[in-house]
């Protein structure tokens, strides 16, 4: 039974230490940036597939979940943070898509059966990276309507 107990514990220990260290990951690529407005191009991309597959998705998709809910709970985790603000302020602005993209991204990427075709991972990679960007762009359109209406309504307010 102490085996067991041990074994358990151990698994969960593994568990927090790689998710910790996906964060961690997350973190440091978000700093690693070219300045475009209004989204950043980062590392981000990168290691949020790196995660799915090396870690799996469960692991992958804790890590990019942790991430999120450390930087809407104010920790300077995302790229322009803390210049641009921080927490739910910073999150729901038109990086949002972007952010929300990486979770089934990960998930994605971490679902891949890594002993088929080369092309048909490829392919899978191909597709866990232009949800990102789906995500993004769709999110990014509703901030700049909104912008657009909120600017008319101020000039017709005038």
């Amino acid at each position: 039974m102490d085996l067991l107990k041990t074994n358990t514990i151990q698994k969960v220990l593994k568990t927090f230490i790689l998710i910790f260290i996906g964060t961690m990951a997350l973190t440091i690529s978000a700093k690693l940036k070219i300045p475009f407005y209004p989204v950043p191009m980062t590392m981000q991309t990168f290691v949020v597939l790196f995660l799915g597959i090396a870690f799996g998705y469960k692991i992958g998709l804790a890590s990019v979940a942790v991430y999120l809910l450390e930087g809407i709970l104010g920790m300077p985790v995302f790229s322009n943070s803390p210049e641009k603000g921080i927490g739910i302020v910073y999150f729901t602005g038109p990086t949002m898509g972007y952010l929300i993209g990486f979770l089934f991204a990960s998930f994605f990427a971490g679902y891949l059966n890594l002993n088929k075709n080369i092309f048909i991972i490829f392919g899978k990679l191909i597709f866990s990276v232009s949800v990102i960007y789906v995500f993004g762009a769709i999110w990014l359109a509703c901030c700049r309507k909104a912008l657009k209406r909120s600017q008319t309504r101020d000039q017709r307010s005038r």
